[in-house]
């Protein structure tokens, strides 16, 4: 049977049943709904948009853009955007997807907290951030209608997204802290890490190995 939420079909493909299966056994009930929740706001969105991003890659951009935060699938510091992005590339072109069909998937994933930037870019990349807007700061919720939304949140609840939300962020990057820099991801652990003090530009200018 089709699954149809708020008039938006999950597409069935097998990459998408695998990752719906992915996300809900190596990540939190948190992260699963958040997830679904930005794909069918972000295909909403797309909709009222006139954007027409390919379903199938606009779910993968969904499901796996905050994985990084609960596992970093490199090993190396970078930050949890490119982890996410990364393990999606991968995931595509193991299941023999093009490699121009990872590549946006990946950018989506990699830009998804970059302001101004997505909203520019191919659909899947603006699809995926107005969903990440709507449903982490409520951008664009008083463009949709009310009983669409009522059904994605019946569907996927939030329950105590706020609060749960923000301590998943420090808890994936308290240990990373230099991959914040020039990143909203900073503002968090400023907020909830004693101590915790972000280097800034001006000093990265300053203290620069040049005479002037």
């Amino acid at each position: 049977m089709t699954d149809i939420i708020a008039g938006v079909e999950i597409p069935e493909t097998a990459a998408v049943a695998e990752a719906t299966s992915f996300l809900r056994e190596k990540s939190s009930p948190l992260i699963f709904h958040h997830s679904r929740r930005v794909f069918l706001f972000g295909s909403l969105h797309a909709q009222e948009l006139g954007l027409r991003p390919d379903p199938e890659l606009l779910y993968i951009s969904a499901m796996f853009h905050d994985t990084g935060l609960l596992t970093p699938y490199s090993a190396t510091e970078q930050r949890f955007e490119l982890d996410g992005a990364d393990h999606a590339w991968k995931f595509l072109l193991d299941r023999g997807f093009p490699e121009s069909a990872a590549d946006v998937v990946w950018t989506a994933i990699a830009l998804h907290t970059t302001p101004g930037i997505p909203g520019r870019m191919g659909p899947e990349t603006a699809a995926t951030s107005c969903g990440v807007l709507t449903d982490a700061v409520g951008w664009g919720l008083d463009r949709l209608n009310d009983d669409l939304v009522d059904e994605i949140t019946a569907a996927h609840p939030r329950g105590e997204f706020k609060k749960e939300f923000l301590q998943a962020f420090v808890e994936g990057l308290k240990n990373r802290p230099d991959t914040t820099y020039g990143t909203i991801n900073a503002d968090v652990l400023e907020h909830f890490v004693p101590g915790f003090r972000r280097k800034t530009m001006v000093e990265r200018v300053t203290e620069a190995p040049w005479p002037s």
